[in-house]
């Protein structure tokens, strides 16, 4: 089986989740109630693998107890954004996750960046000003799915530098964790929010499932198989294909559009987000001062 194909797969499915996801909209679910049914009846049936690791993990609970709240807030709030915003603004603004991957493991993990790094940082902060309006977006105000799209991608790097840090938890046990992350937070936002049940067909209830249990255990598997059998440069570029799918797509059949402005931050976003993902530089962390005993 071609490793770079079924990345390819994956990275498709992912960029093509905006269309059940606006289905379901349609239908007259909430972002959250999507995500507790579909991420959470995953997150049930898979209880029992995390207990059968909990061996390998128990030393490092912590951290998996992290990764399930970041990861799980990432997920949410990507959900949300894509079902209540404009797809291809919400994957622009989600793919600066680069940036905040490298200013995240300059700033805890201690890294040492290079200079090339540093630029694919200031052109995808360029990019985001010019999604944003550029210089005629005096305001630049931010919508509440531009917000989520933010967040998300913030978490998105955030679980991935804690995930780089659990070292000691096995990938199953990682994945999972964000399925229950995602399943609890949403049943706190509902709750919260009293969102009651909607009224709705079996059918489309059960599409709910489907998606979860189909298609995004599906996306998941290929993409575990995928960056596990393939260098994590190449992959990085081929999960690319990602944001190319869900922006051609949406711009295709969604009825979207994008100003020029828009082209041009959203094409730097890109370029950006090649560069952190051509990047193959082991990290190196500065040294730790040293200490003297008293």
């Amino acid at each position: 089986m071609n490793a770079a194909g079924v990345l390819l797969f994956s990275a498709s499915l992912w960029g093509l989740s905006w269309m059940p996801l606006k289905w379901f909209s349609a239908q007259g679910l909430s972002g959250p109630m999507v995500s507790l049914v579909s991420y959470g009846a995953v997150a049930l049936c898979a209880l029992v693998f995390v207990w059968r690791e909990r061996a390998a993990w128990c030393a490092q609970w912590g951290p998996l107890l992290a990764i399930a709240a970041v990861g799980g807030w990432a997920n949410t709030s990507f959900v949300n954004a894509l079902m209540v915003g404009d797809v291809v603004r919400v994957m622009f603004l989600f793919y600066l996750s680069p940036v905040w991957s490298v200013l995240g493991g300059w700033l805890f993990l201690k890294e040492h960046i290079p200079p090339t790094r540093w630029a694919a940082v200031v052109a995808a902060i360029v990019g985001l000003w010019l999604v944003l309006g550029g210089p005629g977006g005096v305001e630049l105000s931010l919508s509440l799915s531009d917000g989520l799209a933010l967040f998300a991608g913030l978490a998105y790097a955030g679980n991935n530098l804690i995930a780089r840090a659990a070292q000691a938890v096995p990938l199953r046990s990682k994945t999972i964790a964000i399925f229950i992350g995602c399943g609890v937070i949403s049943l706190l936002i509902t709750t919260a929010f009293d969102q009651p049940v909607p009224a709705l067909s079996a059918s489309t209830w059960l599409a709910v499932l489907a998606y979860g249990f189909v298609w995004l255990l599906l996306a998941t598997a290929t993409w575990q198989f995928g960056v596990t059998h393939i260098e994590s440069s190449r992959a990085g570029v081929i999960l690319l294909a990602e944001l190319v799918v869900a922006v051609l797509t949406a711009l295709w059949f969604g009825g979207e559009s994008l100003t020029p402005l828009g082209w041009l931050g959203g094409t730097l976003i890109a370029v950006a987000a090649l560069v952190e993902a051509l990047d193959s530089t082991p990290p190196t962390r500065k040294p730790l001062p040293a200490t003297t005993g008293g």
